[in-house]
């Protein structure tokens, strides 16, 4: 008789998991059986459960990642080039908790945007909360920001991130205010968070693509030197996987 208000009180308290547990041992005829304990510890977990679970959806919803990924279905036989054992060192993730950064660089569709979302969806899960932003979107927002006041706080939310994951960078030379802002990201994380940088170009090459020289030492200084390299490399994912498709012969007749 006082299972349904129960029930109500715990979803009133909050206690959602606890109220689902409860409904379901009102099921199992069998779980009687089970000592006050036992029951109750079911309801426990069923409710620490719910909990990480609604934590994951808010730290997935706050990072915006831009590929549905997750590493369990990172494809580690294709030809790029990836080394199985970085990857593997890269998704348990101590080089978050040290503040290492990490530079994942090769040719347009080797699956570089997707191999940071998931290593992003992994420190999600990890409990640690990631931000994603192409760049060159990021710099159209922060000259918005700069012109109504928002600037200062969008970079101290890009620099309170564990994770922040920079996608698709140098696809086009830096003009001074953008070499500035990318300074002023880089040196907010510098030893405080992680930095995931994407790109087509080569690391040897992002000094000039900055410009200014002054200011490209200053950002490499802190961005390279404390990064691991994911070096891919080969034709092009989306390519193979449109032959297979039967795709190119479509288009060609």
């Amino acid at each position: 008789m006082l299972t349904h208000p129960t029930h109500d009180r715990l979803v009133a308290l909050g206690l959602t998991g606890m109220a689902k547990s409860l409904e379901e041992q009102r099921q199992q005829p069998d779980v009687a059986a089970l000592a006050f304990e036992e029951r109750l510890a079911l309801m426990v977990d069923r409710e620490a459960i719910e909990r990480e679970n609604r934590r994951l959806v808010s730290r997935l919803k706050f990072a915006s990642l831009r590929q549905n990924a997750v590493v369990e279905d990172i494809n580690m036989k294709a030809p790029r080039g990836l080394d199985k054992g970085l990857f593997a060192k890269l998704v348990a993730g101590e080089w978050i908790a040290r503040r290492q950064n990490l530079l994942i660089c090769g040719p347009t569709g080797t699956g570089k945007s997707w191999i940071a979302c998931a290593l992003g969806h992994k420190a999600c899960r990890d409990d640690r909360s990631v931000l994603y932003h192409r760049v060159p979107r990021l710099f159209d927002a922060l000259a918005l920001a700069r012109g109504d006041g928002r600037h200062a706080r969008l970079l101290k939310s890009l620099a309170r991130v564990d994770l922040l994951i920079l996608d698709d960078w140098g696809l086009a030379p830096l003009v001074p205010a953008q070499a500035r802002d990318l300074l002023e990201i880089i040196d907010d994380r510098h030893g405080r968070g992680s930095t995931l940088v994407t790109s087509q170009l080569p690391v040897d090459h992002w000094h000039e693509i900055i410009g200014d020289p002054t200011v490209a030492d200053a950002i490499l200084d802190r961005l390279v030197h404390n990064a691991h390299r994911l070096i891919l490399k080969g034709d092009s994912l989306r390519k193979t996987a449109a032959k297979t498709s039967g795709l190119d012969a479509a288009v060609q007749a």
